[in-house]
């Protein structure tokens, strides 16, 4: 897609405004961003003296563990219906 036809959206994470650009549509992108912005004061709550940084990096990671969870569910899933299937 060229440059001229990507949505771009500002959005708040964390007290910061970002501007997002993308494919996706604006929605999408400020729900993904609503999602961030949810998990790190979620981790803060937990965590009260880490800086942004740090609080972003754990945001990262927290992430990034719940997609190899879901990707590994959903390998295996394909794996049942090829079972099913052969």
């Amino acid at each position: 897609m060229s440059e001229k036809h990507k949505i771009r959206v500002s959005v708040d994470i964390y007290g910061q405004t970002y501007m997002m650009m993308g494919s996706e549509t604006s929605g999408h992108m400020r729900l993904v961003a609503s999602m961030v912005d949810d998990k790190m004061r979620e981790i803060n709550t937990h965590n009260l003296s880490l800086d942004s940084s740090k609080l972003a990096v754990l945001t990262a990671l927290n992430a990034m563990h719940e997609y190899v969870k879901i990707k590994d569910q959903i390998e295996r899933l394909e794996e049942e219906i090829k079972m099913l299937k052969g």
